[in-house]
């Protein structure tokens, strides 16, 4: 009796230990938190391809806001008569990348915030220059921002950029999205949006992703 119970106990012993020898399971790494601010100056395929170029930049998608669901289709928003800018969402780590120097690129590299209504070759209230903000905080720094380059006298002109509460987004066709990279020998992205990546690693080496 007394063995039958030194190996019930011994069992139990071993139980325990086998038990105490399985591994712990390791906590997967925390995503990190990521902000999204929607940013309008002129066509949107360059101001995608310039966006995308910046470290801690998760996602760059073209698409409209400032009007209805019922109009953000190209060829609507295109007649300059629906309310809708060209705009960009721009999905970013801010541990990494913050709205400041996103709107510096901005202002310096992806349009001209002096421009009212049109952006180099492309005219229309769809190509204004507009800051779509998610919350307070970037409303708080796009207004600091614009006053910063007003002190500074950056541009010899008033800068026209609008500050408004974002409503809605809506993404843009398929065949907008990467269209830059996508189609580097078209005269359109020769002419206007290779000069912009260009000025971008001459201005702001120290922010691209493949710095």
């Amino acid at each position: 009796m007394n063995v039958n119970l030194r190996a019930v106990a011994w069992a139990g012993l071993l139980a325990l230990g086998s038990a105490a020898l399985v591994p712990l399971a390791v906590a997967a790494a925390p995503a990190p938190k990521t902000e999204q601010i929607v940013l309008a100056g002129g066509c949107f395929w360059g101001m995608e391809a310039v966006f995308r170029e910046l470290h801690g930049v998760v996602e760059v998608m073209p698409g409209y806001s400032g009007g209805s669901a019922a109009t953000a289709h190209y060829e609507m928003v295109s007649t300059g008569m629906t309310g809708h800018a060209e705009s960009v969402r721009i999905t970013f780590d801010p541990s990494v990348i913050s709205v400041r120097q996103l709107l510096d690129v901005d202002f310096t590299v992806a349009m001209d915030p002096t421009e009212k209504d049109y952006q180099g070759p492309d005219h229309g209230s769809q190509y204004r220059s507009v800051i779509f903000y998610e919350n307070p905080q970037q409303a708080a720094v796009a207004q600091a921002t614009i006053a910063d380059y007003t002190r500074r006298h950056v541009y010899p002109a008033p800068i026209v950029t609008e500050v408004v509460p974002l409503q809605r987004f809506y993404a843009a066709e398929t065949y907008h999205r990467n269209y830059a990279a996508l189609h580097p020998d078209n005269p359109y992205i020769v002419e206007e949006d290779l000069p912009k990546i260009a000025a971008l690693h001459q201005k702001y080496p120290q922010l691209l992703a493949s710095r």
